[in-house]
């Protein structure tokens, strides 16, 4: 869910957050823009929540860790599912199929697998896997890489992914994500550039900044001045980026994008 680079208080804070629901047969259909669509999303836990973003216009899609949209997303907003890592391998084929069957155009792959506290798979571990639980599903729709961190080391981060990619040559993966954390704009544009161009070197056709936030907006206060001031520089700039397809600022829940129900600092400039 995060990277290496920060304290692990908050690591744990935000992992309770990401940690896949639990599953639903109740919520299995797929949500379809009706909307002009925007690469904005909302990570979201609590599918309720995602009207208050969505009211701007300018989010287009979500997602939630899993592959049940947990409860109804509004109408204009398009659920995009994720096979969060092996404890959900249990009845995915059969809620994707529903997915897939109901307009979904996107899998998310595992999330944060070069994390052990998240998905936990070395990549050709998580090669294997994709092969077996993802690729059969090519053509029916677009297949996103695993979200790796922005952490540094072998088997880490954009590594771990250059490592995946040689290892899954056959896997019909049409797009990288990616996740980061950290203290600057700088630091953030760079770290994406990095991405956008491992995509391109193996002809990926879109990155996804699937998760994104400074350390700072992680305390749970709903964000500051410094958040508000990062989101006005880079929300243009990843606009801007042709090869950066969609985005999602870490989250769509109480004391981060929302305060309560409103929205707080972050949530309104992330929606302005």
């Amino acid at each position: 869910m995060v990277s290496f680079k920060y304290l692990s208080t908050a690591l744990l804070a935000v992992s309770a957050l990401a940690a896949p629901h639990g599953h639903s047969h109740q919520h299995l259909h797929a949500q379809k823009r009706t909307a002009t669509s925007t690469k904005r999303g909302a990570a979201y836990n609590d599918a309720s929540l995602v009207q208050t973003l969505s009211d701007s216009g300018l989010v287009s899609w979500a997602y939630d860790w899993n592959m049940y949209t947990m409860g109804d997303l509004p109408s204009d907003v398009e659920f995009v599912p994720m096979l969060w890592g092996s404890k959900m391998f249990t009845g995915w084929f059969a809620a994707i199929q529903t997915l897939l069957n109901s307009g979904s155009e996107y899998i998310l792959g595992f999330n944060e697998p070069d994390m052990a506290s998240q998905a936990a798979m070395s990549s050709s571990e998580a090669a294997g896997y994709y092969l077996q639980y993802i690729s059969p599903l090519s053509g029916q729709a677009k297949l996103v890489s695993p979200a790796v961190t922005n952490g540094e080391g072998d088997d880490v981060g954009l590594s771990w992914a250059r490592n995946f990619l040689d290892s899954c040559t056959d896997c019909g993966v049409t797009a990288l994500a990616v996740h980061w954390y950290g203290d600057s704009a700088d630091d953030f544009k760079t770290f994406v550039n990095k991405a956008t161009a491992l995509a391109a070197e193996y002809s990926l056709e879109e990155t996804w900044v699937t998760e994104f936030a400074l350390n700072s907006d992680l305390s749970g206060t709903g964000g500051t001045e410094t958040s508000a001031d990062f989101l006005a520089e880079v929300l243009p700039w990843l606009d801007e980026q042709t090869a950066v397809s969609r985005y999602a600022y870490f989250m769509c829940a109480d004391g981060y994008l929302l305060s309560g129900s409103e929205l707080s600092v972050s949530g309104k400039k992330y929606t302005s």
